[in-house]
């Protein structure tokens, strides 16, 4: 990249009825909820400004509809990419927290000690979920040497992002918070990714406005 670091808008989508209810996504392609709805055109209005050329998003619909409201504020399409989709859940998906504690609860315990090599039934250990976010996030940012992007994804790849920029094994203790639509920023440089700033929600604290 001969110096020239690039500058990552790293979001998360707005909020959905299943994150208000605790229940896992996965890949399963849940819509935002109105509060998401609201939240993403917020985020958008915050980065209107910020000289963004190239904003990539997870296809998932919560991601895309969120990408599209930044779209809109800074005249930069919006391109997919299902590397940063969220992580497979297997038979996970669709179950709150509770259920998959009462019915898997041996998967359970593996979940929640974040055992690198466990995943459940049908989805992606944390290892392997890990790799495909680095090597998507890695592989977009080294086309804007210099350059502003926004990577627009879900509360696990950002989760893998933050270890990453930060040096973070993925079996120590998530102690950060996966604000949706919150305002992180990274760099990317030869030596990979580092931490600028995280969980920025100023734009978000107009609470009386929400719908």
């Amino acid at each position: 990249m001969n110096g020239q670091a690039t500058r990552v808008f790293l979001l998360r989508h707005g909020e959905t009825a299943w994150n208000v209810d605790s229940r896992i996504q996965g890949q399963l392609d849940i819509p935002l909820n109105a509060t998401g709805v609201w939240q993403a055109e917020q985020l958008g209005k915050s980065l209107a400004g910020e000289g963004i050329e190239a904003i990539y998003s997870s296809d998932l619909s919560r991601a895309f509809v969120t990408a599209s409201a930044v779209s809109r504020q800074t005249g930069v399409a919006v391109v997919t990419d299902v590397g940063l989709r969220e992580r497979g859940f297997g038979h996970f998906e669709g179950a709150t927290f509770k259920e998959i504690e009462e019915r898997w609860p041996e998967d359970a315990r593996r979940w929640r000690q974040r055992d690198p090599e466990f995943g459940p039934t049908g989805g992606e250990n944390l290892i392997v979920f890990f790799d495909r976010c680095l090597e998507a996030a890695t592989r977009l940012a080294s086309l804007h040497p210099g350059g502003v992007i926004a990577l627009v994804a879900h509360g696990g790849v950002l989760d893998c992002l933050y270890r990453a920029a930060t040096r973070q094994a993925l079996a120590a203790p998530r102690t950060w918070q996966l604000g949706n639509a919150a305002v992180n920023r990274l760099l990317f440089s030869d030596g990979g990714f580092s931490l600028v700033g995280w969980n920025d929600g100023a734009h978000l604290e107009r609470a009386a406005d929400v719908p």
